[in-house]
């Protein structure tokens, strides 16, 4: 049986939702919250320290996001983690047309809207977070009839689908993670997009396809500032990047960054303590 390392965070003041958030850029098998923090559960094989973890606390901390937390961690034996998680979760309304429905859930849909069959598993993007909402959103405002569409770090999949739902003719979602790949291929299964969404295993300069009319990232800063470059040769001329998975203090770095890469910014969105921002490209060098 596999084993487990538990990390239990209290925080105070009790940002639940947000370190849950920053969280998920480690391959964890697991999230639950508490009252008064969160637990993690990773398989005690990953290469996933307590540094790690202290790291992100600390980000948050020196952010203000956060006044003081603490870690306790244990080996604890195999279970499915995400089972109280699939009793609380929830079908989200994320606009007025579109609606993220876990595949465990029943819904009755009204007339017009978009239901997108989402089975979590332990992979990020089931359209509770805010950034998840952030980039949904976006693409309904951005996305064109037969545009071609690149997801990047896809998670479940939950925005390459959303694209082709609202129009793209075909979109291709990259994740590095192998869970992530099997889930994200199962949820373009349980919509019935096997034809217009690919999920891939592969790094962003791995692909060989390039104009993109529409590139999604809801990844981090840290992530995001390093793969400009490929964004840039990777995206049409005309086409327009969206970005999220980021704090509103890391909007000045990424306004920074990207503007060497003559990205121009069009649109900012918040949502609690997140933000996403569209860009287009600019063509005066």
């Amino acid at each position: 049986m596999k084993s487990y390392t538990q990390y239990t965070i209290t925080v105070n003041p009790r940002n639940n939702e947000l370190i849950s958030g920053m969280m998920w850029q480690f391959d964890l098998d697991g999230i639950t919250e508490f009252d008064d923090g969160i637990k993690l559960f990773i398989e005690s094989a990953k290469s996933i320290s307590e540094e790690d973890i202290t790291s992100v606390l600390e980000y948050a901390r020196g952010e203000g996001l956060i006044n003081e937390y603490y870690i306790q961690r244990e080996i604890v034996e195999d279970k499915n983690w995400n089972e109280d998680y699939e009793k609380n979760v929830k079908v989200i309304e994320v606009t007025e047309r579109i609606v993220i429905k876990p595949s465990f859930k029943e819904y009755q849909s009204g007339s017009g809207k978009i239901v997108i069959t989402i089975d979590p598993k332990m992979s990020f993007g089931t359209g509770e977070h805010e950034t998840t909402k952030l980039m949904i959103r976006m693409i309904e405002k951005y996305v064109s009839k037969n545009d071609f569409v690149l997801d990047v770090g896809s998670g479940t999949g939950v925005l390459a689908i959303s694209s082709v739902l609202l129009g793209a003719r075909k979109s291709i979602g990259i994740d590095n993670d192998e869970w992530c790949l099997m889930n994200g291929k199962e949820n373009v299964t349980m919509n019935s997009l096997d034809d217009k969404v690919e999920i891939r295993r592969a790094e962003l300069h791995q692909i060989v396809e390039k104009d993109f009319d529409l590139i999604l990232a809801n990844i981090n800063k840290h992530i995001l500032i390093d793969i400009v470059p490929y964004l840039k040769a990777k995206i049409k001329e005309t086409g327009k990047l969206v970005v999220s998975g980021l704090l509103k203090s890391d909007f000045e770095d990424i306004i920074d960054k990207f503007a060497l890469y003559n990205f121009v910014m069009i649109e900012k969105t918040e949502l609690g303590d997140w933000i996403s921002i569209a860009f287009t490209v600019s063509t005066s060098h």
